[in-house]
């Protein structure tokens, strides 16, 4: 009888399912991935933008031109003069939507290199100087205006004191100031949903987020992080990566899950590239560099 007790006891042990185990998240970076040095030719390298099929366009702003790194790893010029362009977004349409610095204006660029400025300034003033982007859904636009004295203009002085946030409407026939009480706005991007902007106070050393309204007017404003950055991007997680001293990546909590050690004193700008949006591309100084990843960039 006890030897018979003792047997169904180690049936009914083993017959119990195992305890369910939680998924491992994925590392951000491919398996062996290296930061590669794709090119060094450059005076500073800004504001990469990614088309449709996954090239990635981006601004060499000294020299006055638009590069293109398609998506076989082969890099040209797109535009040279090019307004001494600055941050760059691909509306739906497949225009290239540009911060154009050389005459502080926001530009619309067809493949075919045709040229519509859409913001030329505000109120009757010269903007201080587009310098990021992000379009939402509806086609709206919003962007960043700080200050950076370039040797380039004539002018000394802002016509506008204050360095903000604007929104242009999806007709393109009105802005408005979206958020302000900023040191020195940069870089800004949404989520995919809508639902939320992240604001880059770089003269400050933080990073705010922005709940997005219906009427794309932006409330709840939360410091995300105590980090600035000049240029920054999403992936599919929701994580942020942010730039300066390499590109250091946040979890939607925002707290730091990553840093990429990049060889040169400052990180511009970043985003997603390659045909599965899974190689990250980074522009720094004179190069710009790529790393391959887990996750795929955030489609907008």
């Amino acid at each position: 009888m006890r030897l018979s007790l003792i047997l169904l006891f180690f049936l009914a042990a083993c017959s119990q399912p195992e305890p369910q185990r939680l998924a491992t998240p994925p590392t951000l970076l491919a398996v062996g991935a290296q930061l590669v040095q794709v090119d060094t030719s450059y005076s500073f390298t800004e504001g990469p933008a990614v088309d449709a099929a996954g090239n990635v366009y981006f601004t060499d702003q000294p020299n006055d031109r638009i590069m293109k790194w398609s998506t076989d790893g082969d890099i040209s010029t797109f535009m040279q003069p090019a307004g001494r362009a600055n941050g760059l977004f691909f509306d739906a349409d497949g225009n290239l939507l540009a911060c154009a610095d050389e005459n502080n204006q926001l530009w619309s660029i067809s493949m075919d290199q045709e040229v519509t400025v859409l913001v030329n300034d505000f109120e009757g003033k010269r903007l201080n100087g587009p310098n990021d982007l992000w379009i939402d859904s509806k086609g709206g636009i919003y962007f960043s205006d700080p200050f950076y004295k370039r040797p380039y203009w004539s002018h000394e002085e802002k016509e506008i004191e204050e360095e903000r946030l604007y929104y242009l409407s999806p007709d393109r026939e009105s802005i408005r100031v979206v958020a302000d009480g900023f040191v020195r706005p940069n870089g800004l991007i949404g989520t995919p949903d809508g639902s939320t902007l992240y604001v880059a106070d770089i003269g400050d050393k933080k990073t705010y987020k922005f709940t997005i309204n219906d009427d794309a007017s932006l409330s709840e404003r939360t410091l995300f992080t105590e980090m600035g950055s000049d240029g920054m991007t999403l992936d599919t997680a929701g994580n942020v990566y942010l730039t300066g001293p390499g590109v250091t990546v946040f979890n939607p909590a925002g707290e730091q899950i990553e840093h990429i050690e990049v060889p040169e004193r400052w990180t511009a700008n970043v985003t997603f590239g390659g045909a599965d949006r899974k190689t990250l591309f980074v522009t720094a100084m004179k190069g710009v560099y790529t790393m391959e990843m887990n996750l795929a960039g955030a489609r907008f």
